[in-house]
C-alpha cells in the first residue's frame, strides 16, 4: 500500500484510500463501515480528515456539471477549475473563488475556504443545496430552506460524505488584475477601507518586518490603473505572492482583462501543484478591529522571521453559516504561509494566537492552529448547535476521529 498524504506532506494518513466509482458503491461501503472519513484534495494542514477507519475519496464518483434554474449542481470531488471552466462556457460565473483553484468543490466549501471582498462571502455561501451519504448509506439532501441547512454546508466532514452541491450562479464578468509595490505598511491599517474597497477582491501580502506592502486588486471595473496608489507604485513586471518566487504560474496581471474564473485566483489551473513545502495558519478578527490586530503583527514581526514565508491580507463579508469563520461579523483574514516545519512553527502559532486572544480571532478549522476545544467553542458561538446537529444525523459517531474528539467533543 502506498503512503496517502496530504498535499503538504506533513499529514500520512493509516489508512488505504477507498475509490468508489458510482454513488450507490459508495453508499454500501459508508453503510458498512464503523468509521468513515473524506479525503478530498488534500489542502488541509491538521488531521481533519484523518481516520481511524475507511479513508474515502470521492473524486472518481461519475462528473457531474448540471445547469438549470437553481444554480449549478456538481458532483463533490470536482476541481473548482473545472467547475469554473464549464460555467464560463455557458456565460455563467460563481461570485468568487480561492486563491487555487485546485481544490475540490466538496472539500474547500466544508472547511470554510474564502477568496477576498470586502462584499463577498465565503465558497461554502454559494451553495443552496446539498446531497450526502449518511451514516446509513442513504441519501440525504437539504437546502436553503431546511432549518439544519446553515449548519450543514460547513460541516468538517462530520454529517456524511457529501456526494454533490448546487451553487448560485450570476451572469459572467471580466476582472483585470493589477498589482501594487510598496504600500507603506502603516497606510495597511490607517486606509484600511480604502486599500480593501479599492476592487472586488483585493489581497495584501506582507511579512510584518518589511515596511512595504505587496498589494494585488482584482477589479470588475475595467479601467487604465493609476501609476501610484497610496504611496504604492504599479509593479514594472508578475509578481508571485512571495516575492523572491518566480511568477510563471500566477495568474495574468498588468491590468489585462480576462474571464473571471483566470483573474479571480492567484494561479493558473494548468499549474498543478503536486505537494507544497509549507505549512499555513489563518486567522479572523471582526472587520473593526483590523488595525489592532496589525499592531499586534507587526509587534511580532521578528518572531516570525525564521518561519514565514509570506502573510496575506483579504476580506470577507458576513454570512449566517454555523462553522464559517466570517459567522455573524464582516472579517478580515489573516493567513500566514509558514517553512514547513512543526517543531519551529508550532511555538510561534502559539504566541500568535495568544497575541490575537483579545480581538476574539477565530482560527481555521483546516490549517495549523493551538486553539482548544473550549476556546473554539467561544470563539464560534454556534459550536453547541453545530455538535447537536451532527449527532442528529450521526448518532453512532461513524464520521467522527480523534480531531472532532479534540475540538468538537461530545460533552
Amino acid at each position: 500500500m502506498s503512503q496517502v498524504t496530504n498535499w503538504a506532506g506533513n499529514v500520512s494518513f493509516a489508512s488505504e484510500l477507498r475509490r468508489p466509482r458510482a454513488v450507490d458503491e459508495l453508499q454500501e461501503l459508508v453503510a458498512a463501515a464503523e468509521k468513515v472519513r473524506v479525503l478530498g484534495t488534500g489542502h488541509s494542514f491538521n488531521r481533519i480528515a484523518d481516520s481511524t477507519g475507511a479513508l474515502v475519496s470521492v473524486q472518481d464518483l461519475p462528473k457531474v456539471i448540471e445547469i438549470d434554474e437553481r444554480g449549478v449542481t456538481v458532483s463533490a470531488g470536482l476541481r473548482y477549475g473545472e467547475i469554473t471552466a464549464a460555467l464560463q462556457a455557458q456565460g455563467l460565473a460563481l461570485h468568487n473563488l480561492g486563491s487555487l483553484p485546485h481544490i475540490s468543490v466538496a472539500g474547500a466549501c466544508s472547511t470554510g475556504t474564502h477568496g477576498s471582498g470586502d462584499t463577498n462571502g465565503p465558497l461554502a455561501d454559494a451553495v443552496n443545496a446539498i446531497t450526502f451519504v449518511n451514516a446509513d448509506g442513504e441519501l440525504v439532501t437539504l437546502t436553503r430552506e431546511d432549518p439544519d441547512f446553515a449548519g450543514a454546508v460547513i460541516s468538517l466532514g462530520a454529517l456524511g460524505v457529501t456526494v454533490s452541491l448546487t451553487l448560485d450562479v450570476q451572469p459572467s464578468y471580466q476582472i483585470s488584475q493589477v498589482v501594487y509595490d510598496g504600500l507603506p505598511v502603516e497606510r495597511l491599517g490607517s486606509d484600511f477601507t480604502e486599500v480593501m474597497g479599492s476592487a472586488y477582491s483585493v489581497s495584501a501580502f506582507t511579512d510584518w518586518v518589511d515596511p512595504d506592502v505587496m498589494v494585488w486588486r482584482k477589479r470588475r471595473e475595467l479601467q487604465a490603473p493609476e501609476p501610484e496608489w497610496l504611496g504604492a507604485r504599479l509593479a514594472d513586471g508578475p509578481r508571485h505572492p512571495i516575492k523572491v518566487m518566480p511568477a510563471d504560474y500566477a495568474t495574468q496581471q498588468g491590468g489585462v482583462p480576462g474571464s473571471w474564473n483566470e483573474r479571480l485566483p492567484h494561479f493558473r489551473l494548468e499549474f498543478t501543484p503536486s505537494n507544497g513545502d509549507e505549512l499555513q495558519s489563518e486567522y479572523f478578527v471582526a472587520r473593526e478591529r483590523a488595525a489592532e490586530a496589525f499592531d499586534v503583527l507587526r509587534a511580532l514581526g521578528n518572531r516570525f522571521a525564521s518561519v514565514i514565508q509570506v502573510s496575506e491580507v483579504r476580506t470577507i463579508a458576513a454570512d449566517e453559516l454555523w462553522l464559517s469563520p466570517s459567522q455573524g461579523r464582516d472579517t478580515v483574514a489573516l493567513h500566514f504561509t509558514w517553512v514547513q516545519d512543526e517543531a519551529l512553527v508550532r511555538p510561534v502559532v502559539a504566541e500568535l494566537e495568544a497575541a490575537l486572544a483579545p480581538l476574539d480571532a477565530r482560527p481555521h478549522w483546516g490549517k495549523v492552529f493551538a486553539a482548544d476545544a473550549t476556546t473554539l467553542a467561544e470563539r464560534y458561538p454556534r459550536v453547541k448547535d453545530f455538535i447537536g446537529l451532527a449527532t442528529r444525523h450521526d448518532p453512532s459517531g461513524k464520521f467522527r476521529n480523534p480531531y472532532l474528539d479534540t475540538y468538537l467533543p461530545l460533552s
